[in-house]
């Protein structure tokens, strides 16, 4: 036999005996106790007290451990469970089959991934990331929340110590009227009412313009303009003729005579009124018998010139427009609302106003006047409102914020901040008592000032939670579907995730 013959049966058996003797280790391993705790020892004593303890998190209830720490998702301090187990309880547990009750410890059902609830595992796992699975207990799974508890959603018990660290707090409904604030963006726009235009009745020339700027004020019967016209001077002559005929035939012995002698000069003189000739240009014209050339056109009303149309020297004719005042000591606003907010609007509702321009100031109108139609490209009700306009605060064409408080409701009233909306239905968390909240679904009617009606769900008196509820919404949740997953009963049939074994974690594997 060769050199190289004898060494490389060396090496196979060398190699056939460390197999062997790996095979007997492993054995060894699993079904000697002593050799397992002498490579793998389990705590005892003091240690065996400390893993007894439970930790959790305030934000993430899902969270559990036998170790103080940080929370691997938000990073806050992890807080000790109230009423952790003895460590007899905790050894007699660990030591139980899982699925079994030990004596009066809670029943675990299985366990599942503190990350994805759907990894589930009948024994003691760990994760990818090294987070221990989270045992779930027969009563966490039992019930679904009772015969009022919306779909998906399942009744919550939390205690004492979890809802002050996740800031739980609830507030009573009750009976009482909530009104409805809106608040909407005007225009100011002059009063139609108030707009007066000046026309010519005769044909004539402008010869002098009193108002010669548009934005003018002007006040009622302030002169405007002076006016010749042909037919003017003509008839104030046959108005000083009638009167002359008047005064010669006072001493006539027929009263016939004298009667249309004095219709003739009431004639002239409505002649002179019905060409807008101020009463005081007649009575001037009484006194003197002289006539003028000119006759001035006063203001009808007092206000604003907003439209100018003509010049010294313009020719006018009948129907034309000379001058437009407008009175802006009231004004109109002019507002657009919603289809949900103008089924309340009614006429001679109050509503403030605040202006940009001035934040300070505030005035109070009411609604004059709402629209018929709606606007099909903004799908809006356009309001009038009618304000008083001291010191010419409000100018047209300015923007302002309009409220007012829309009719209100009378019903069980619970905070706004208590309804989780879901898109399609909205939730909220009653609080039964002794940590345990109640999901239910609730038809809302008016919102207004932080509250909501409501109109089926709650009842006066009810406790519900106004703070911190979608920790509640997501505890629902999740407890609701370990029940849909369980049945209520029994752990779900699932494979073990992958290189997690019976002995994963050695929680007790056999």
């Amino acid at each position: 036999m060769t050199a190289d013959a004898t060494t490389g049966k060396r090496a196979i058996t060398a190699a056939v005996a460390v197999l062997v003797i790996l095979a007997g280790g492993i054995v060894a391993f699993y079904k000697v106790p002593a050799f397992h705790a002498l490579l793998h020892p389990h705590p005892v004593g003091d240690n065996a007290a400390k893993t007894a303890e439970q930790y959790t998190c305030g934000m993430h209830p899902f969270i559990l451990t036998d170790k103080p720490g940080n929370c691997p998702i938000c990073g806050m301090t992890l807080t000790k469970i109230e009423g952790s187990p003895a460590p007899a309880a905790a050894a007699a547990v660990s030591s139980a089959p899982a699925g079994k009750p030990s004596g009066g410890a809670r029943k675990i059902l299985f366990y599942r991934n503190p990350m994805n609830p759907e990894i589930t595992s009948q024994s003691p796992a760990k994760d990818e990331m090294g987070m221990d699975f989270v045992p779930v207990y027969e009563d966490e799974t039992k019930g679904g929340g009772g015969a009022n508890s919306p779909e998906g959603y399942a009744t919550v018990q939390v205690g004492a110590e979890r809802i002050r660290l996740a800031g739980i707090q609830s507030a009573p409904a009750v009976r009482e009227t909530i009104n409805r604030p809106v608040r909407a963006a005007g225009v100011v726009v002059p009063d139609e009412t108030r707009v007066r235009r000046v026309q010519a009745k005769i044909d004539g020339w402008v010869e002098k313009l009193h108002s010669n700027f548009t934005g003018q004020l002007v006040t009622k019967g302030q002169p405007l303009l002076e006016i010749y016209s042909p037919d003017l001077v003509a008839t104030q002559r046959e108005y000083l003729l009638a009167r002359a005929g008047v005064e010669r035939m006072k001493e006539s012995p027929y009263e016939d005579a004298r009667q249309m002698s004095s219709g003739l000069a009431q004639a002239a003189r409505t002649r002179l009124k019905l060409f807008d000739v101020p009463e005081s240009f007649i009575e001037e014209l009484e006194r003197t018998g002289e006539v003028r050339r000119t006759v001035t056109l006063n203001a009808p009303v007092s206000g604003y010139v907003s439209g100018k149309e003509v010049f010294e020297g313009t020719r006018v004719s009948p129907g034309m427009d000379l001058l437009t005042v407008t009175d802006l000591s009231r004004v109109w606003i002019e507002a657009d609302l919603y289809e949900y907010e103008a089924q309340s609007v009614r006429v001679g509702q109050t509503a403030t106003l605040e202006t940009v321009a001035d934040p300070g100031a505030k005035l109070k109108g009411r609604v004059s006047f709402i629209y018929p139609t709606f606007s099909p490209e903004t799908r809006t009700l356009k309001v009038r409102f009618e304000f008083p306009n001291p010191g010419l605060r409000l100018k047209p064409q300015m923007y302002v914020n309009v409220a007012l408080d829309l009719r209100g409701a009378t019903g069980v009233v619970i905070p706004d901040s208590a309804l989780i909306e879901t898109g399609l239905r909205q939730i909220v968390f009653v609080d039964a008592g002794d940590g345990s909240f109640e999901p239910r679904e609730v038809k809302v009617g008016v919102r207004g000032d932080g509250k909501a009606q409501i109109l089926s769900g709650v009842k006066a008196g009810e406790n519900v939670a106004v703070r911190a509820n979608f920790l509640l919404d997501s505890e629902s949740k999740l407890r609701a579907a370990l029940t849909r997953m369980t049945g209520g009963a029994s752990a779900p049939s699932q494979p073990q995730p992958k290189g997690q074994g019976d002995h994963a974690g050695h929680g007790g594997g056999r």
